[in-house]
């Protein structure tokens, strides 16, 4: 082989453990990192160097211009790279998270990644008042909510979705039982062809919902938009965020970060604090500060 075929550009679309498999301008290729190293994610641009007809090493990762990850007190969890939207999906029923869903927002905040949130289900009306209502929250602090039924309402969903994603490399992240999945095989059809090829070619098995992997969308394709789709956790640990960005990453603090007595005010319990005189005031939810201080917490157990 000449070296142009053996050296090889590719992203990412699928990791599961330390195996990982690279498109390569439409060649999917089994990968593997030289040593130990773990540090590869769903949406990489990587260098790779060929070993056989299918499988290659990955060489060297490209710059990233965004990375997620979460975190608990011993080691981190890469989710994906190079993504430049985050869709959280909730629903009516079953009820969901908030602390996840403001976890998820705090991780996108400090990532530098535009959130959104889809609320599914609409069309099961006996909770759907509260549902609204919960996710009124996040509206009022400046994060799109965009309403949809994937089950009962597919066309409009993807009407809804679909100018949100071209041009973007979006990842969709949500507890299970949420509709992720319906969302995902509406918007890219062949999305179980594709999870069948890429469990046989990690070797996963039967396991085809524990990695997370990468689509390309089909009808924005020109614009290279792409779709990851993460396994539903629930939880999200976000032990690796530190005091600054912590207090940066809820957008409702922004207004009154500098306005405390103290320069180096945690916003816990020190007299004068312009944050916690707004909780007082009620123009900051309890609920949220209530995460931050948890958060706080969190990050002084790091043991990595």
């Amino acid at each position: 082989m000449s070296d142009r075929i053996d050296n090889l550009t590719g992203t990412i679309i699928a990791a599961h453990g330390r195996h990982y498999l690279a498109d390569a301008n439409g060649e999917k290729l089994q990968c593997v990192t030289r040593g130990k190293k773990t540090n590869v994610a769903v949406g990489d641009v990587v260098f790779l160097k060929r070993t056989s007809s299918d499988q290659a090493v990955i060489e060297k990762i490209a710059d990233r211009t965004t990375l997620l990850y979460r975190s608990d007190q011993y080691k981190s969890k890469l989710l994906a790279a190079n993504i430049s939207r985050l869709f959280i999906v909730v629903a009516t029923e079953p009820s969901f998270a908030d602390d996840l869903v403001s976890r998820s927002l705090v991780a996108a905040e400090a990532a530098g990644i535009e959130a959104h949130i889809i609320l599914n289900k609409v069309d099961v009306e006996e909770p759907l008042a509260r549902a609204r209502e919960r996710a009124g929250l996040y509206a009022s602090l400046g994060y799109p909510v965009h309403e949809l039924s994937a089950r009962a309402r597919p066309e409009q969903a993807v009407e809804t979705l679909m100018p949100l994603l071209a041009g973007q490399s979006s990842i969709f992240i949500g507890q299970s039982g949420m509709g992720k999945s319906s969302l995902i095989n509406l918007l890219v059809p062949d999305a179980d062809i594709a999870v069948r090829e890429i469990s046989e070619a990690l070797d996963t098995g039967k396991h085809t919902t524990t990695f997370t992997r990468l689509y390309w969308l089909p009808d924005v394709s020109s614009s290279g938009a792409s779709i990851i789709d993460s396994p539903g956790f629930q939880e999200f640990g976000l032990y690796h965020l530190t005091e600054g960005m912590l207090e940066r990453a809820f957008v409702e603090f922004k207004p009154y970060l500098g306005g405390c007595k103290y320069y180096n005010c945690r916003h816990l319990a020190e007299p004068s604090c312009a944050v916690l005189g707004a909780v007082e005031e009620g123009k900051i939810a309890k609920m949220r500060h209530q995460l931050y201080a948890q958060l706080l917490h969190e990050s002084s157990q790091t043991l990595y």
